[in-house]
């Protein structure tokens, strides 16, 4: 029975610490009183808190506030120690690595982004990202390993099928170079701190869902449209993973009978549909309708650039092109079905085009409402990412600040976010 009680009280100091945590972080500072009336919890239940947090080296009692009004005693001020840990969120694609490092209080304090060469094996990958991490380290003023203001979590998205139990990418066609646990392992070493593993766009659909605090939506597929196709998908508030942690395959959808018999599959390992509406076709369809059209300047940049020709052609539509406002209205038909589909098994409030496409901003949005109107059901609101190429560090970044509530009070699952 005293096992019993203390467990409970155990439970509800944990409680009262991650309220005033919560609280203490959107603030400056406070008065113990102000942060006590706040939290709904009595003066004494609050100081208890602070001074565990304190013991921690998570708070930091001030001075007496001595420009209060207040009659009586001044009050003594506290603060959240948000210098005293830091996160890192980790972004890798076939174009780029991204990298991002913030503080306890989630704020940013060092980014970077590196190109990466077509054709880089995994452990060249695996290199240049660590590199790039030492590098943004540095800026930041951390150091790697859970010391006081170190590095406490990290948290990488990439491409692909992964077991973010196992740490393992699964199957990852774009890259295959980084299947297996290289990444982890090599990360882990390095960082000498937790990693945790996650496909990108279920990264980015937790950041996407939390861009806003004053805004969380409880019923959201984001679609990350570029040279690949696949959907994050948040429902009732929680995201939803399926039974292999790969649900929003959507590339894989064969909508527009492009894997009919006698139809060659994709030597890119591409899904049906993606093969349809990703990257690679719209360059196809802007290269075709420039050609219609005589633009001889869309179609150099389009060669100049090579394997980045899509970024040609989304600077185009930006422009108000033409021929790139044709040939994103074809795909955009194709995606349309897309969108259908998904309102017609999930029925989501809200859509986020993210991604690469999501450059492409009124114009996109503009050509799917046209061909959704046609639906017979109720189509949900279309957005385009907010954070942009920055979704999946920003999600990154969440989850490895939920890891840090979680680990140090208990009470957070993994992948909700502070």
């Amino acid at each position: 029975m005293e096992q019993v009680v203390a467990a409970g009280t155990q439970f509800m100091r944990e409680v009262n610490s991650v309220a005033v945590v919560r609280r203490l972080r959107t603030e400056d500072r406070m008065s113990v009183s102000a942060l006590a009336k706040a939290v709904g919890l009595s003066r004494q239940a609050v100081t208890r808190s602070l001074n565990a947090l304190a013991a921690e080296g998570l708070v930091e009692f001030g001075p007496v506030d001595r420009d209060s009004t207040r009659a009586g005693r001044p009050a003594q001020l506290v603060r959240f120690r948000a210098e005293a840990g830091h996160v890192l969120g980790v972004s890798i694609s076939p174009q780029d690595v991204r990298v991002a490092v913030a503080d306890l209080s989630g704020a940013v304090t060092a980014t970077d982004a590196v190109q990466l060469a077509a054709g880089l094996g995994g452990a060249e990958v695996v290199e240049t990202l660590l590199s790039t991490v030492d590098g943004t380290l540095r800026t930041a003023g951390v150091t790697a390993g859970i010391t006081a203001g170190g590095l406490w979590f990290a948290s990488v998205g990439t491409p692909g099928i992964v077991d973010p139990a196992a740490g393992l990418i699964k199957l990852i066609p774009s890259m295959p170079g980084l299947a297996g646990d290289l990444l982890v392992r090599r990360l882990t070493q390095a960082l000498g701190c937790p990693v945790y593993l996650d496909n990108d766009v279920k990264l980015a659909t937790q950041g996407e869902r939390r861009r806003d605090a004053d805004r969380r939506e409880d019923s959201l597929v984001m679609i990350h449209w570029g040279e690949r196709v696949g959907a994050g998908i948040v429902l009732n508030g929680e995201l939803y993973r399926g039974a292999s942690n790969d649900s929003g395959d959507v590339g894989f959808l064969d909508l527009l009978g492009a894997d009919s018999p006698g139809t060659a599959r994709s030597p890119q390992g591409l899904g049906p549909f993606e093969d349809r509406v990703g990257g690679a076709e719209i360059v196809r369809q802007a290269a075709a309708a420039a050609g219609r059209a005589g633009d001889e300047a869309l179609l150099s940049r389009i060669e100049a650039m090579g394997e980045h020709a899509l970024e040609a052609v989304l600077d185009a539509v930006v422009a108000g092109s033409p021929a790139a406002l044709e040939a994103i209205d074809v795909v955009a038909r194709r995606f349309a079905k897309g969108i259908a589909a998904i309102r017609a098994i999930l029925d989501p409030r809200l859509v986020v085009i993210g991604g690469p496409l999501a450059r492409c901003g009124e114009p996109l949005l503009a050509a799917l409402r046209r061909h959704l109107a046609g639906e017979p059901l109720d189509q949900p609101a279309l957005e385009v990412s907010a954070l942009r190429q920055d979704a999946v560090v920003h999600g990154a970044l969440l989850h490895s600040l939920a890891e840090i509530e979680r680990t140090r009070f208990g009470l957070v699952r993994p992948g909700s976010a502070w």
